[in-house]
Parts: C-alpha cells; structure tokens; sequence
C-alpha cells in the first residue's frame, strides 16, 4: 500500500495484436515478480483479456487502441512499463498520464529516456523485453512462455487433428488459399482430420479452403470460437500449420507442434524459440515489407512439397504441460505492430 493507503499501480501498455501479447508474456511476469503488491494493469484491446488473464501476470485489462490516451483511470500510475514500442507516440501516451516511473527504451526526441536502455534492430521480440527489463534490474526469464488452457473446452474437430489457420493480418504474410487446399487435400489423404481456424473476419477464406480442399463444413471452426476456445483447439490439436500470425504464438504458448511459415519477417525475430524443438520455422532467407497489401515473394517461395515435408517431420502430438485436460496443471520508428 501507498502511504495513504492506497494499492499503488502497474501500467503495462502494449495495446497490439495476439501474438504480440504472448511474445510479452515472459515481460509481463517478470513484472508481476517484481510488483507484486501493485494492482498489475495491462493497457491493451479488451479482446485479449480472457487470454490475458489466463497468464497469471494481469489483475486487469482495460482497453486500449494502439497510440490514444490511456484511459483516466490509469492516470497517476505509479510505474508505467512501455512494452508497445521504442517510442516516441507510445512514450508521450504514457508520459501524458503521468506516471510516477516510466520503464521503456531511450529515444533521442523524449528527453526523460535519455537514461534508458537503447532498442536493438532485429532483436527477437521475446528476448527485447525481457532485455528492457533486465537492464532495468527487473530479471526476465523470456523461457517462460507457456500459458495453461483446458483442451477439453475446444470444439470436437479440433481434437487431434492437423490444424490449418490461412489467414494473417496482412496480405503480405498470407499464403495463396489454393495451396492451403493442397495442404489439406494431402493431410487428408494421409489419414489425418484437418480442422480450419480464423477469425470472425476469416471465415469466407476458412470455407474457400476447405471448400477447395472438400473438407466437410463443421471442420472449419473459423468465427465459432472465442480466444480462449481458440487456445483451447490449439491445445487440443495434433499439430498446427500457419502463417506469421498470433496462432503459432498460441501453439508456442500450449507446446502444440507447428510448422510456421515466414515471409518479410524472419524467424530469428518473430519464430518460436530454437530450443522448442517441436515446432518447424519456414522461411526463403529474404526480407520484405510486413504491411503490404500482396503476399511477400519470400513467403510465396515457400512451396506445398516444402511445407507437407516439415509437417511429416513434426514429432507426434504430445499432451503440453499448458495444455491440460481434465487435470490440474503440472507441478520501428515506433510500435512495430503484428
């Protein structure tokens, strides 16, 4: 408590997608480690709160969009954490707020990060801010990365299935559908159920897929899931094959084997980490623009025979200990968004 009695408050902004929250969470519990009596805000879209929660880092979400005003409540904070980008529109957003402390990167136009550590380009995004924190005298352990969920909570066609999500946030990092079919019509003919995933805006792209691919209508699971259930068809699946996008940072989180295909943004920045042997990071070797509006020509090399060769290489699906079923757990000038 504060002199006056008062629970102090951890701001923690990083109002951004889901993979980029769950390549925070490491941050976000060395955070909670060392606030521990502080009430441990996360400035983000409310649409990650469930999952958010599920972390055990949070006490509560308020909804943010990237770059405008904290809300009044968060005013006054004790300590603010910059977690959204090196500055400076994220450092004036939580500088206007009027934070006791701010925690960030240094940048040459926001003269209170002067002392600051310094932002290193190409940095993996799980190991910067854990590095933010660490040079601060916060230790951060970016290994911890796991997030429990209850397998059981997923829909039926998630269930040891190879699960197939086609969709990425921007056209850049989205392979063609045609050969999403291709993959789909291999999985199935080797044995295997296929289930389709995306997100509300996704589901005209989950059935083309399937469609292409003949793949009956209640396995495309794509708008019927909220973002725990679509953790929990993570978990529950046999193996993933996706894009750069948030669900490979979900089959991270739940230990769900993956095959992860790269386009402008390497793997040493965005992919699972190299010690995960069970997931496989695809990518041509060449960087591009992550914000275009046409898919990537390095993510465009990466073929049909290429990918179903990583999917055939992927240890079998193993129960994570993330991933629980039935059973208690086991004892960028500013803000790089994706």
């Amino acid at each position: 408590m504060t002199a006056g009695g008062r629970q102090p408050v951890l701001v923690m902004l990083r109002a951004l997608g889901l993979g980029d929250l769950l390549t925070g969470v490491p941050a976000l519990r060395a955070l909670a480690d060392a606030y521990p009596h502080h009430h441990r805000v996360l400035a983000a879209p409310s649409v990650l709160e469930p999952l958010a929660l599920l972390t055990g880092a949070v006490d509560e979400v308020l909804h943010t969009e990237p770059l405008t005003p904290l809300p009044p409540e968060l005013h006054g904070a004790d300590v603010a954490v910059n977690l959204h980008g090196r500055g400076p529109q994220s450092h004036r957003v939580l500088l206007a707020a009027a934070p006791g402390r701010l925690v960030g990167f240094r940048h040459p136009s926001i003269p209170p990060t002067a002392h600051l550590p310094a932002w290193r380009p190409h940095e993996h995004e799980v190991a910067r801010w854990c590095r933010l924190l660490d040079e601060q005298g916060i230790p951060a352990d970016p290994s911890r990365l796991d997030v429990t969920v209850d397998a059981d909570a997923a829909p039926g066609a998630a269930h040891g299935a190879t699960l197939v999500h086609p969709g990425a946030a921007s056209a850049a990092r989205r392979w063609p559908s045609e050969r999403w079919a291709e993959v789909v019509c291999a999985e199935l003919g080797a044995g295997r159920r296929v289930a389709i995933t995306g997100g509300h805006d996704e589901v005209g792209l989950a059935r083309h897929v399937a469609e292409e691919a003949g793949l009956a209508e209640e396995a495309v699971l794509a708008g019927r899931t909220d973002l725990v259930g679509l953790a929990a068809a993570v978990a529950a699946a046999d193996r993933v094959v996706c894009g750069d996008t948030g669900v490979a940072h979900v089959a991270t989180a739940v230990g769900t084997p993956s095959v992860v295909l790269f386009g402008p943004v390497p793997p040493a920045e965005w992919g699972p980490p190299a010690d995960r042997r069970q997931h496989r990071a695809l990518w041509a070797g060449r960087r591009g623009d992550p914000h275009a509006d046409t898919p990537d020509p390095g993510l465009l090399a990466i073929t049909v025979p290429q990918v179903l060769a990583a999917l055939r290489n992927l240890p079998a699906g193993q129960v994570s200990t993330a991933a629980v079923s039935s059973r208690p757990p086991s004892t960028t000038n500013d803000d790089p968004v994706t």
